[in-house]
């Protein structure tokens, strides 16, 4: 017979060797597991994470359309805790970026919002944080970087975003500085920020998801004493850290690559400035 910590763990055996870390089962591993070595098994262990994505943004889109299905004007309590949660975010991003930023807050509050229920999804028996796989969070790094990209150019021009990332050189020591100043912010800005975001959110997520398994083997090896419960509460805080962490850098990364003129309207302190401040 079985020891009861070895069920917990048996849905992962067929791929066991490619991890080193406890995993708690979910409804995926089991069915995999119930159908045993084959394409079928191969194919959900590989998509395993897009599998629960794609869960979470159908529960997503699902809880939108139920909450506005029937607007009124005087809200129900589904459509009021709706319209707080979409006026909360758009006030907290909206305070970042002010009036040219409006466009990008359905972005970056469905960014918030996707995140956290990935984050927290893996606290829900049978289910699985896709987060604490970093295919998943570099993906969301990604997209971050095609937009803080598609903005710079879009708001900035080509030639614009070049003098952007030479730190845009206005004197003789600027256009010599340009041999230093071009590769310094094209891996701050350009490469280094999705790449943090991604192991950043990872390694948290991670770390997180494999400390309540390990205490859920052990209390599974302890006639089931639930050690893990205490951490389920800090996964669910953390998880919402992380999640406000991620999309507040994003809107932060948008946010730099506004036009100069906007960053005066918003208090930033420029290089021209700080100049003439020594002057």
């Amino acid at each position: 017979m079985a020891e009861p910590h070895e069920a917990v763990t048996h849905a992962a055996a067929p791929h066991a060797a490619e991890s080193a870390s406890p995993e708690a089962a979910n409804f995926v591993s089991l069915i995999r597991e119930a159908l045993g070595e084959g394409p079928v098994s191969d194919f959900l262990h590989h998509y395993e994470n897009v599998i629960f994505s794609a869960l979470i943004i159908i529960v997503l889109v699902g809880l939108a359309r139920f909450a506005a299905r029937r607007r009124e004007l005087i809200p129900g309590k589904v459509q009021n805790l709706g319209e707080m949660v979409v006026e909360g975010l758009q006030n907290f991003f909206g305070s970042i970026l002010g009036p040219q930023g409006k466009p990008y807050l359905p972005f970056l509050g469905t960014l918030f919002l996707y995140i956290f229920s990935m984050n927290v999804f893996g606290l829900i028996p049978g289910m699985k944080s896709p987060t604490s796989s970093i295919n998943t969070t570099l993906a969301l790094g990604l997209t971050v970087f095609v937009v803080v990209q598609y903005t710079g150019i879009r708001k900035l021009g080509v030639m614009g975003y070049l003098d952007h990332l030479m730190g845009r050189p206005r004197d003789l020591i600027g256009y010599f500085m340009i041999p230093m100043m071009l590769p310094l912010n094209l891996i701050l800005e350009v490469f280094l920020p999705p790449v943090s975001l991604s192991l950043r959110l990872f390694g948290n997520i991670f770390g997180e998801d494999t400390l309540i398994s390990a205490f859920v083997i052990i209390g599974a090896a302890t006639y089931f004493i639930p050690f893990q419960l205490p951490f389920l509460f800090l996964s669910l805080l953390l998880g919402t850290i992380q999640s406000l962490i991620f999309s507040l850098l994003a809107t932060i990364y948008i946010f730099m690559v506004f036009p100069h003129d906007e960053g005066h309207e918003h208090g930033l302190v420029t290089t021209d400035q700080l100049g003439k401040h020594h002057e």
